[in-house]
């Protein structure tokens, strides 16, 4: 390849996520459910990076890491799930974020469990703390990293579903998510939205297609 065609490629190539959110409830009670698995990537991410996840700032718990060559913020709201917007409000004032420098992290009720989906724009699909990011953002242009958390079996309630702590039986494959989400997410950061989708939206045979039964109170 001629080095013209190395430079017009380049900007393809490199990803724009400077500020990645993992949606999530701050709380011990919802650490490991399957809510906070935005939360639980990108504790993920700072582990693998060596990097606190500690500051304050715009209300939420934040760390700063070098990764392809650009400073990416990792971020988790501390607001609770339903308005996550007021802090993706903060990191816009303060911190000069747009919509199409995010990249955010969450748990989808519609995808079975396992699945990894990356998209560069779309709605909330009922998920109330992607309805929050999308008002405060204005906008529904941004990356997201959604982890399907619909199990086999039916649910019969399916916020206390989302709120409670992972069962030993899941825990192992919840891990496993949590670890291919973060590879999902480095490759973003590393070679764009684009070719990542082409990696890692793979869809994991599962009986079910949608777990939602009670989409207006998920969220919570």
């Amino acid at each position: 390849m001629s080095v013209v065609a190395l430079l017009r490629e380049a900007p393809r190539r490199a990803g724009c996520v400077k500020f990645i959110f993992g949606l999530g409830n701050p709380g011990e009670e919802y650490l490991y459910s399957p809510h906070n698995l935005g939360f639980q990537v990108v504790d993920c991410l700072a582990r693998r990076h060596s990097v606190r996840v500690t500051r304050k700032e715009a209300k939420s718990l934040s760390g700063r890491v070098a990764f392809a060559g650009k400073q990416v913020w990792l971020i988790k709201p501390q607001t609770f799930m339903n308005l996550s917007g007021m802090a993706v409000q903060g990191w816009f004032a303060k911190q000069g974020c747009r919509p199409q420098d995010m990249l955010i992290i969450a748990d989808d009720l519609d995808l079975p469990w396992g699945c990894i989906r990356i998209r560069q724009q779309g709605g909330a699909g009922g998920h109330h703390g992607l309805e929050s990011v999308i008002e405060a953002a204005g906008s529904q242009q941004f990356t997201r990293l959604r982890m399907g958390i619909c199990p086999e079996r039916p649910i019969r309630d399916t916020v206390r579903y989302v709120l409670a702590p992972f069962k030993k039986s899941q825990r192992s494959e919840a891990e496993e998510m949590v670890e291919r989400a973060a590879d999902a997410v480095e490759a973003i950061l590393r070679d764009g939205a684009e070719k990542a989708m082409n990696l890692f939206n793979r869809r994991r045979p599962a009986s079910g297609e949608s777990c939602r039964q009670a989409s207006s109170e998920i969220g919570t």
